[in-house]
């Protein structure tokens, strides 16, 4: 069990870091083509990049996971939850396009944009919620592939996408001068991307996932995402803080503040991903047990994940303090300020055990 559970969370881990990293290549190439304004419209709409993903997690996980424990009860409907699922997906993420679509303006307003601000993320942000749907669809195939016993292609999946949406970031910002239009398609593609390489798996001989249409219920979406709550709560939280974060620099340093803080919250972000993708990594295997009614091995699960949480912690909490000296860029002028809340907004999320000095 300790190395089926060494598998799938380092698949995961890497996984997860894969998915975080193509917003770190978002976020250098619009400061390369467009400028400070283009991180701060960025900064300011990401919290609607996590509001997407934690819906889409836990439509995802909690029907892959309802998906696995009736399975192994011998119960008839679990043939449905794969196609329940992205159904109740698409039809949530249309409130998400017809916001793209006709008030982005408003969006970005409401999210603390002034006129300039707007005028630059406009069209990122329209592009981008006109792909709400394949955010979510690449979330829930992810999880029951996953969920199914392969977590080699889950991986495969998050680490093309994000090398198509780098690779086209920079194809379509600089050679083809789309600028962050150029940034919004590559980001909207790259879950199709994803998509798609999930389908190896649906069409292997040893996927058990069938794309049976059922009768839509409310009922049966609430039994999934009753267990999905915890992976909506850890995707939301970062664009929670995000937002407060948000408001509070814009009263204090403007659109320049929030674009500086736009680069550290993004660079954390693959640092909260290794936290995903133990969780992520570790959950098909506690479904299973519990599924089987093996409680002791449960237990014994949960046990390898906190202490993997925990080593994890210690080891990026440290290499940051160690390391302050590579942030000294900001201290320039009035980056005394930046530079911390680099530091407190980095050790923030990580801070299970902080060591004392």
């Amino acid at each position: 069990m300790l190395k089926k559970f060494a598998k799938y969370v380092s698949q995961n881990m890497l996984g997860m870091v894969g998915m975080s990293v193509y917003i770190l290549a978002d976020t250098f190439f619009i400061s390369q083509s467009v400028g400070a304004n283009g991180i701060t419209a960025l900064n300011l709409v990401l919290p609607i990049y996590n509001l997407i993903f934690a819906i889409g997690a836990m439509i995802g996980v909690g029907s892959a996971i309802r998906f696995v424990i009736e399975r192994h009860g011998n119960s008839s409907g679990t043939e449905g939850y794969f196609f329940h699922a992205l159904v109740w997906a698409f039809l949530i993420s249309l409130i998400f396009i017809f916001v793209g679509i006709f008030l982005p303006d408003k969006l970005i307003a409401l999210l603390g944009g002034d006129s300039s601000i707007i005028a630059v993320g406009r069209d990122y942000t329209r592009i981008f919620m006109i792909f709400s749907p394949f955010f979510m669809w690449n979330h829930i195939c992810m999880a029951f592939v996953r969920n199914d016993g392969n977590p080699s292609v889950a991986m495969a999946a998050t680490l093309f996408g994000s090398l198509f949406n780098i690779v086209f970031d920079y194809i379509l910002m600089f050679p083809l001068g789309l600028g962050m239009q150029g940034a919004a398609l590559a980001t909207g593609c790259s879950p199709i991307v994803g998509i798609l390489i999930c389908c190896i798996h649906f069409k292997s001989s040893k996927c058990t996932i069938t794309l049976k249409p059922v009768r839509l219920s409310v009922k049966r979406l609430l039994h999934s995402c009753h267990v999905g709550i915890s992976s909506f709560v850890a995707e939301l939280s970062s664009g929670v803080i995000t937002i407060v974060f948000n408001m509070i620099i814009l009263n204090i340093a403007g659109n320049t503040g929030v674009a500086a803080y736009g680069v550290i919250a993004n660079t954390s972000l693959v640092a909260v991903s290794l936290f995903n993708g133990i969780s992520q990594g570790s959950q098909p295997l506690i479904s299973d047990s519990y599924g089987k009614g093996d409680l002791k091995n449960v237990m014994y699960l949960i046990k390898l994940t906190s202490q993997s949480a925990l080593e994890v912690d210690g080891r990026i909490t440290g290499t940051l303090d160690e390391h302050k000296k590579y942030f000294d860029y900001l201290k320039a002028g009035n980056g005394d300020k930046a530079y911390s809340i680099l530091i407190d907004h980095l050790m923030m999320p990580l801070n299970v055990v902080k060591p004392e000095k």
